[in-house]
């Protein structure tokens, strides 16, 4: 039996490409700054994203965490979305690790209002509340349903941010998803934004690693700020070299998991499905299960012993998510399992 994995576009695994890329990778000791492939990966990503310098990161958990200590300093406040992965999903990195007070934002929309970030600051001199140094925003927004945020929005509440003073970072984990999503130049979101993450081992296809970009100065910060947290590599350029072919070979592709994501979602709705129709959506789907499911387990269970692997994020909230391992075949075999096991 086919195994289907539509837990997340983390799951991919490298091509034969790929791999031999990675396997003929020149290496040297990173922390010298020896290693030709990371080195090359480094200045390649600056170059597509517009920024000074960048630097590799073992996650886009790590790379978010390490803009913050650049960024920031113990006792500063930050502002993101209450539904941000930062805020979610990274373990309270930002204040455990990084000493921040976090301040939520509503990011139902997939980015806050501009509206609501001055009222949110706490960059005002009042000597009883920490001050406000970084405005963290996410493109494309996860937990809302992978909703793509547009160029326009995204350059108006960041522009927002600057006009208040703060550090406006981006975790852009799959900005290429929204970039491919409205056809423009990735420099149309990073332009807006002084640091940004992406991640190299979602849908571009590296078995793992992150991106961080930004001036010369917050990237020297970066550095030690990585170095600190054990993120250090030495013959990185085993890695760098499929991060690199990723960014090479693999970001105009993005728009085949975005129709593959659309076809799922039609194909649960005229199934019956409670499907989340979401503006803007690329390559997640999101469902509600009805109260005749006993229990997510049950039917993410059901599911996997019909091949196919996805998670319940939340209380009955199913996510599915397409990358370049699954196919349209895949995907309404995907949507008749669902159909079928939600039928009994």
């Amino acid at each position: 039996m086919k195994i289907m994995d539509f837990r997340s576009d983390t799951v991919t695994r490298p091509s034969e490409e790929m791999r031999k890329a990675m396997a003929y990778a020149e290496v040297g000791d990173d922390i010298y700054g020896d290693d030709p492939s990371s080195n090359a990966l480094s200045k390649y990503t600056a170059e597509l994203t517009g920024k000074e310098a960048a630097i590799y990161a073992c996650s886009g958990t790590m790379g978010n965490l390490i803009s913050f200590l650049a960024a920031g300093r113990h006792g500063e406040s930050l502002l993101a979305g209450k539904r941000s992965h930062v805020w979610n999903a990274e373990v309270g990195g930002f204040s455990a690790v990084a000493g921040l007070c976090p301040y939520p934002l509503d990011d139902d929309e997939g980015i806050p209002k501009v509206q609501d970030i001055e009222p949110a600051s706490r960059a005002d001199n009042n000597i009883h509340h920490p001050d406000t140094t970084i405005l963290c925003l996410e493109n494309t927004h996860n937990y809302t349903g992978g909703i793509a945020v547009s160029p326009e929005r995204f350059a108006e509440v960041a522009r927002e941010g600057h006009r208040l003073g703060f550090h406006v970072h981006l975790d852009g984990a799959r900005i290429f998803n929204a970039s491919v999503y409205y056809g423009v130049d990735v420099k149309e979101f990073t332009k807006e934004a002084d640091s940004i993450q992406f991640c190299l081992s979602k849908g571009l296809g590296a078995p793992m690693g992150s991106m961080l970009c930004g001036s010369h100065e917050f990237i020297e910060k970066a550095k030690k700020a990585r170095k600190r947290l054990g993120g250090a590599q030495r013959q990185l350029g085993i890695v760098a070299a499929a991060g690199l072919y990723a960014l090479k070979n693999n970001i105009s592709r993005l728009s085949e998991d975005h129709a593959n994501g659309k076809l799922l979602c039609e194909l649960l709705i005229n199934g019956g499905v409670c499907v989340e129709k979401v503006p803007n959506m690329t390559n997640m789907v999101f469902f509600s299960l009805t109260e005749s499911c006993p229990s997510d387990e049950i039917f993410v269970n059901s599911c996997s012993e019909r091949g196919l692997l996805l998670n319940a994020l939340s209380p009955r909230r199913i996510r599915l998510v397409t990358h370049l391992d699954v196919d349209r075949e895949d995907v309404e075999r995907a949507a008749s399992i669902i159909l079928e096991v939600i039928s009994q």
